[in-house]
């Protein structure tokens, strides 16, 4: 197998949902027929751990297959660790999502370099988008870009210099409000302004709903929805949002291996 495309979920503000959009995006493609596995860089708060130790109980506890990334929680954070991690994982997966934690440090630095698909989920309002531009009190309007921003900005250089690849750095917006606002509209003309300045892309993510926290004991996804009881038309809306998040990250299709290249040729 090659070598995996890193999907690296990062945002050094907590509470933006991002532990819950990397496991739904892992389970997602693993239902989607990719290998999948996936490294939880914050050993404290175990989020991404926690949620897929709860879906293997889930999975024992009702005899039936659920997709299932293989997944690894790096307890020592270094550098040397997380490569350790990526080389055993990386033999039989041809995706790698990595969950960071909600602060800077060294080694989600690390981690960010290795991205192909960058992640930085965002509550839809401006305390949020503060981490990566400041705006006008007044106009609302971008008046420079935030050190988050500028640290990705040479993160993504030093990876294109080290790999000769560009880093796809999309920006979520989770927990989107349903109904209209001058905020949303706001937000939403100042992301776009920023994206262009800074080179990232805008998709929708999960939208604010309280399935989301009574899934994790479970540890099931909207993916499951034969497994959760009296599913609603709301949790068949919430699923479709996942799959139209899961598509907007554009992840490429697996790479054809050598052998049957040249079966077919």
């Amino acid at each position: 197998m090659g070598q995996p495309h890193f999907i690296v979920f990062a945002n050094e503000k907590g509470g933006t949902g991002k532990s819950t959009t990397a496991v739904h995006t892992a389970v997602a493609l693993a239902a989607m027929g990719r290998s999948v596995a996936a490294i939880d860089l914050d050993h404290r708060q175990r989020t991404m751990t926690r949620y897929f130790e709860n879906r293997a109980k889930t999975v024992e506890r009702l005899a039936k297959p659920l997709p299932q990334p293989a997944f690894e929680v790096v307890e020592e954070l270094t550098e040397a660790k997380l490569d350790a991690a990526v080389e055993r994982l990386s033999a039989a997966a041809d995706v790698i999502v990595i969950d960071t934690p909600g602060r800077d440090d060294a080694v989600a630095r690390a981690a960010i370099l290795k991205a192909d698909t960058l992640v930085t989920p965002m509550n839809d309002s401006f305390v949020d988008l503060d981490l990566i531009g400041q705006v006008d009190p007044e106009t609302y309007k971008i008046t420079r870009p935030s050190f988050y921003a500028e640290l990705i900005w040479n993160s993504r250089t030093q990876r294109a210099k080290q790999a000769g690849k560009s880093v796809d750095w999309v920006v979520l917006r989770n927990r989107l409000q349903h109904i209209d606002s001058h905020n949303l509209r706001r937000v939403g003309a100042a992301l776009d302004e920023l994206a262009r300045r800074v080179g990232f892309r805008v998709i929708p993510g999960l939208g604010e709903r309280v399935i989301y926290r009574e899934l994790f004991p479970k540890g099931l996804t909207l993916l499951d929805l034969g497994e959760i009881g009296d599913a609603s038309i709301a949790h068949v809306a919430a699923r479709q949002e996942l799959r139209e998040m899961v598509a907007g990250l554009g992840v490429p299709e697996r790479a054809a291996e050598p052998e049957r290249i040249a079966a077919t040729a």
